[in-house]
């Protein structure tokens, strides 16, 4: 049922199990010998959406972000939660149970430092940590005299009797055609980035389906297989996933390529390489610690660090850029019949946040192309605009009302992911919301006509859509864009616009542009476009230089916009965006839908504002 996905741990009255379950880990705890246990949420390869099977933080603790970890100590508990979810953690999470911390304040290292006893052993399973939040763990242990210990077994699973099966999405051919390079040639790419490794093992399921070309169903929002690699620089690479996943014909396929085993398997392979004294690269975002441990006691020596795959992924090849320019056509057509059927439902005041998530995807699935949604849609009316990450929720849903509405949202084609944010008014809008919404706007048209020097970084361009806001001492708290993937993650590293993006961007990647602005309780605005870096030229110019094009093809709500805002250049360039918008997608469009679209694009003087 539709409604389903909207339920929450507030709908079912709050939280019910957090004692009964941490006063049972305890005892597993004893059991083992340990006096704590860290539970993070995360799987094996610290996906962003990970399968039900490892959603063991949401099953001790209620709490159902996609960030945080957890510590159970002999006589307390802490859940630790950045700032998006603060709030979230005390309406899901009992509070008698576990402290509520926010992990920038007081990161976990800092509690377990004043909370551990000298002496204790602090248990974690070392599949679920990568070597440097071990590290980080090791020094709190060490320095309040405590032992941090692996454990061979995770006593969550123990005590989670009716835990989910593990995955077994069918892992499907992304095929050439789509994908724009061989998997040969992909292979031969990674093994002349070795350099002095032997070998490098692929933990990160998004860079297996790269290399390997192949998309599967394990997770949910993602196209991923769940697996692993490992590329020798030497021989033929292995792909290590489970055989229930691949039929014979993909089997048949992928063997041309690569020898195939079971995931659980690559524990063995470690073993071996470190006997050999091999050095093997891993990757320091998404490695589990048990595999370095395991090559390291063995012999071998682990070589952390940032996985080359990872950039060749980023980089978008023609192929892929192609792909990407039709999905954003096809889903410009779904939302812009959606802008239009809203514009005519909400002022009529029927409308809730759900009715919207459900019109929105069904514009999208009557395309026929849509794979999935490529993440949940933020659907939010009035105040619940002003938090950036909302979900609504049964008991959250709230009519679509005089004021301000936001909608972000995306879908995943097999030729690219998509991702835009809009900002619409319903009815008549206030002259501080058209202020705002035309502050966010300058940003967003100051990021898309950036033009900068090959090499730049996106935190050398985010003060470009923050200056307009920063006139006035505004600002946001997130960053301004996010990196893309092709049929892949909606938030792809490792580039980002933002004050942290230090990654150079280059010809290929494709970002988000989404600046925004929040007043908490009243309303917030967000303007979001994904554009790909590409090379520009400029005549006379002495060193190579970069822009972007812009990809997403939706109209921008005019009645919010204070032109005496917009200089000449910014209104050249929103009249020429509405201009594409409109070629582009008024072929593609019914005639009442193209009516609508002809009107909201071209219109240049908004209706006074209300008072």
């Amino acid at each position: 049922m539709f409604e389903s996905r909207f339920q929450s741990f507030a709908d079912l009255g709050g939280p019910t199990n957090g004692a009964a379950r941490v006063a049972e880990l305890r005892r597993t705890l004893r059991e083992d010998g340990l006096h704590g246990f860290i539970v993070p949420r995360a799987d094996e390869h610290q996906n962003e959406y990970v399968p039900a099977n490892a959603e063991r933080l949401l099953w001790l603790t209620g709490f159902a972000g996609s960030a945080g970890v957890a510590v159970v100590l002999e006589d307390k508990a802490a859940l630790f939660v950045d700032g998006r979810y603060t709030e979230q953690a005390k309406a899901q999470v009992d509070g008698a149970v576990f402290e509520i911390r926010h992990v920038a304040e007081e990161p976990p290292s800092e509690w377990l430092g004043r909370e551990l006893a000298k002496g204790a052993r602090l248990g974690y399973d070392p599949r679920l940590h990568t070597p440097d939040a071990v590290r980080r763990f090791a020094a709190a242990c060490e320095a309040a005299g405590a032992e941090l210990v692996a454990t061979p077994r995770n006593p969550v699973d123990v005590i989670w009797k009716d835990r989910p099966s593990a995955p077994s999405g069918a892992v499907t051919p992304h095929r050439t055609r789509l994908a724009g390079e061989s998997v040969a040639a992909k292979i031969a790419r990674v093994k002349a980035e070795l350099g002095r490794d032997d070998g490098l093992v692929v933990s990160d399921p998004h860079n297996l389906a790269w290399l390997f070309n192949i998309r599967g169903s394990d997770v949910a929002h993602t196209p991923l297989p769940l697996g692993f690699g490992y590329v020798p620089r030497e021989g033929r690479p292995a792909l290590l996933v489970a055989a229930q996943k691949l039929s014979p014909a993909v089997r048949d396929g992928l063997a041309e390529h690569a020898d195939l085993a079971e995931p659980d398997t690559l524990v063995e392979l470690m073993t071996r390489l470190g006997r050999a004294g091999a050095r093997i690269a891993f990757d320091a975002a998404t490695a589990p610690a048990l595999l370095t441990q395991t090559l390291e006691a063995a012999g071998g020596k682990a070589s952390v660090g940032a996985d080359p795959i990872s950039l060749m992924k980023a980089a978008k090849n023609k192929t892929e850029l192609a792909g990407a320019r039709t999905a954003h056509e096809r889903d410009g057509v779904a939302l812009t019949r959606f802008l239009a059927w809203l514009d005519v439902e909400a002022p009529r005041g029927r409308l809730t946040e759900i009715d919207a998530v459900a019109a929105l995807e069904s514009f999208r699935r009557e395309t026929g192309a849509l794979k999935d949604i490529s993440f949940p849609t933020i659907a939010a009316a009035g105040p619940h605009s002003a938090m950036p990450h909302y979900r609504v929720s049964l008991a959250s849903n709230r009519k679509i009302e005089r004021g301000i509405f936001l909608v972000d949202s995306g879908g995943q084609y097999e030729d690219g992911t998509t991702d835009v944010t809009r900002t619409v008014a319903v009815g008549r809008p206030t002259g501080l919301m058209r202020d705002r919404f035309t502050r966010v706007l300058k940003g967003h048209i100051a990021i898309a006509q950036a033009v900068f020097p090959k090499g730049t970084s996106g935190a050398q361009i985010d003060i470009l859509a923050r200056k307009a806001l920063w006139d006035i001492g505004a600002d946001f708290d997130h960053g301004t864009g996010h990196g893309v993937g092709s049929y892949l993650s909606v938030h792809e590293g490792p580039q980002r616009i933002a004050k942290t993006g230090t990654t150079a961007l280059a010809p290929g990647m494709i970002l988000s542009n989404e600046p925004g602005y929040y007043a908490p309780g009243a309303f917030g605005i967000r303007t979001e476009n994904l554009m790909a870096v590409e090379p520009r030229a400029i005549r006379g110019a002495e060193r190579e230089m970069l822009g972007f094009e812009t990809l997403t093809l939706a109209p921008i709500d005019l009645r919010l916009v204070d032109w005496k805002l917009l200089d000449e250049r910014e209104v050249k360039w929103l009249e020429a965006y509405h201009a594409r918008v409109r070629k582009t997608l008024s072929p593609l469009l019914d005639t009442a839908t193209r009516r609508w679209l002809n009107e909201a694009t071209r219109r240049r003087i908004a209706p006074r504002p209300a008072r």
